[in-house]
């Protein structure tokens, strides 16, 4: 069972939304976070443990996901998924987006 992180900013639209849409996946593990200081689920060292596979939102967020965590992504595959901060949770456009950016990844 592949285990899957994704992250934003704050946790509250974008990544939520992910974990959301893929939990019922019965091939894949969910979880997510934010990489804010203000996030509503701040990223833990042991969730980058736990992650096979960690899908960022944008670039800035492997930036930050870099400085924060280098030491524990060796042999981690991280992917910019490339959709900004435009969406409400749950955004019909943002599911769907979602569904189409992360089937590379997760099959």
């Amino acid at each position: 069972m592949k285990k899957v992180l994704f992250l934003c900013s704050r946790n509250r639209l974008r990544s939520p939304t992910a974990e959301a849409i893929f939990a019922s996946d019965p091939d894949l593990e969910v979880d997510s976070a934010g990489l804010s200081p203000d996030a509503d689920l701040r990223l833990s060292a042991e969730q980058v443990e736990w992650a096979d596979l960690i899908l960022v939102m944008e670039e800035t967020h492997r930036s930050r996901l870099t400085r924060a965590y280098s030491e524990l992504l060796a042999g981690k595959r991280v992917a910019v998924l490339g959709i900004p901060d435009d969406y409400d949770f749950m955004d019909p456009a943002l599911v769907e987006l979602l569904k189409l950016r992360c089937a590379p990844y997760l099959t």
